[in-house]
């Protein structure tokens, strides 16, 4: 009975676990069912969503390619118009060019047959003038030559006269470029604080001054002019030094030659000290450095050598400066320019110990203390027509600059403006002168005249006029170029 209860008991389990499986199996089949259903509704709104979004980007790329298409139609159309127009033009000027050769052709016919004409009538006239004249044409050619030489003889003689007056006047002017450069290379002036300091100077018997000249290997020069005395020798180290020296005897007040002899040596050490000083000031106001220091001393020495009234380590430093500028510019080495133009005159220091002009012992100096090839040829070919490298022609250019600029060498400012107006003023009163300008520093003046007033025929006659009044007016040296200009400007305008 227990048997059959749990029998009866077991299947009720196992029939209602069968069922509950089964439910459960049918439950999840529709869950995974919707899930696939749910997962091709998404995969179908998605192929949609591409398909759309497809579809727009191909509207989008059509519609740029036909925009590009179109623009491409425009400019090949434009293209196609400018060379049909191009070749409209180009036959417009051919058949021009060949209207233009048929008339030259034409012209040139006509040409020859006037030749030809000319040549009879010319044949005829001489012909006539023969019979007239009773000349043959070499006698005829005689006397027109000899009429031409009797009007022109005198016209050629006062230019040779002039000729001969510039070519005098520039050996005058070069002769006292070299007598003031040797003079000014040569003396020393020295101010007394009185007239009686002269005789306390020469000293008893002359020995004090025959000391200073001794020792300082100078002449000293007491003449008549009033609170002077000359130091006279040509190296300017030791005029300098007998400078100093006569300065601190009279600031002193002894003067005897025992005191001459200290004053003259501390002299000689002020003299060192400032000219290795002048040097260095050189160097540091040029931005150069590296130089030896025996090298910096002899440049230090420029500063007591003038040229032609200019300093010449202030003419040095110019340069250098200059050339700096000119080398940044046009692409050289800077270096080499800058260093270059401060040592091109260091031959000046000492040309009055060493033989050779200043350019040559310049170039040994630079050799001897080691500097390169490029900046000692510099101070070679500072005074050559053609130097070699680019440097050396921006330092010839910055020498130049320096030398001839107004108020370097013994020529003011104010006198070369005087100069300039003196010689438009000759030419400012004239009837029909509207303005005068001179240029090329005065070699060259400008007449701007009143075209109403004067016609071309008086624009020759003016500048001759022009001309003779600056001959008999100014002096100067060598030539200066009239020019006339006439000019008529006719305005009008479209409205």
């Amino acid at each position: 009975m227990e048997l059959l209860i749990f029998l009866l008991v077991l299947g009720i389990g196992l029939t209602a676990g069968y069922y509950f499986r089964r439910t459960i199996a049918k439950h999840d089949a529709k869950t995974a069912e919707a899930k696939v259903e749910k997962m091709i509704s998404d995969a179908k709104d998605k192929y949609r969503e591409i398909i759309i979004e497809a579809k727009n980007k191909s509207l989008e790329v059509l519609e740029k390619s036909k925009q590009e298409e179109d623009k491409r139609r425009r400019e090949l159309f434009e293209i196609q118009r400018r060379l049909e127009k191009r070749e409209s033009m180009f036959d417009q000027k051919f058949l021009e060019f060949e209207d233009r050769r048929a008339k030259l052709a034409e012209k040139e016919k006509g040409v020859e047959t006037l030749r030809e004409d000319l040549q009879k009538i010319k044949e005829k006239g001489l012909e006539k003038l023969e019979k007239i004249a009773a000349l043959t044409k070499d006698e005829a050619k005689q006397v027109l030559i000899n009429n031409i030489e009797s009007t022109v003889k005198e016209e050629l003689y006062n230019r040779v006269r002039k000729m001969e007056r510039q070519t005098t006047e520039e050996l005058e002017e070069k002769a006292k470029h070299i007598l003031s450069s040797v003079i000014e290379r040569c003396t020393t002036t020295v101010n007394l604080p009185n007239d009686e300091m002269k005789g306390r100077i020469i000293g008893k018997e002359g020995r004090n001054i025959k000391t200073i000249e001794q020792l300082t290997g100078t002449e000293l020069i007491v003449d008549e002019t009033p609170g002077t005395i000359w130091v006279s020798g040509f190296s300017p180290i030791r005029r300098q030094v007998a400078r100093v020296a006569l300065e601190k005897l009279m600031a002193d007040g002894r003067i005897h030659p025992g005191r001459i002899e200290e004053a003259i040596e501390s002299a000689k050490k002020d003299l060192s000290i400032e000219i290795k000083k002048a040097g260095e000031d050189a160097m540091y106001a040029v931005g150069v450095g590296g130089l030896d220091p025996k090298l910096v001393q002899i440049l230090g020495r420029l500063k007591y050598r003038t040229s032609y009234g200019h300093n010449v380590l202030q003419h040095s430093i110019e340069v250098s400066l200059l050339a700096g500028l000119l080398a940044q510019d046009l692409g050289a080495d800077v270096a080499v320019a800058k260093k270059g133009g401060l040592l091109h005159d260091i031959g000046k220091a000492v040309d009055h110990e060493v033989k050779g002009g200043h350019p040559e012992i310049g170039y040994d100096i630079m050799k001897k203390f080691g500097l390169p090839e490029e900046i000692a040829k510099v101070a070679l070919e500072h005074h050559q027509d053609h130097p070699e490298t680019l440097e050396g022609v921006i330092v010839k250019t910055a020498d130049a600059i320096s030398g001839a600029r107004p108020g370097a060498r013994k020529d003011t400012y104010e006198q070369y403006i005087q100069r300039l107006d003196d010689l438009e003023d000759t030419a400012k009163n004239i009837a029909g002168v509207e303005k005068v300008y001179a240029i090329q520093a005065g070699r060259e003046l400008r007449v701007f005249v009143e075209p109403a007033v004067v016609d071309d025929w008086g624009a020759k006659k003016l500048a001759r006029e022009v001309a003779d009044k600056i001959e008999q007016d100014l002096k100067y040296p060598g030539e200066i170029k009239v020019t006339v200009i006439r000019e008529t400007r006719v305005e009008e305008y479209a409205r």
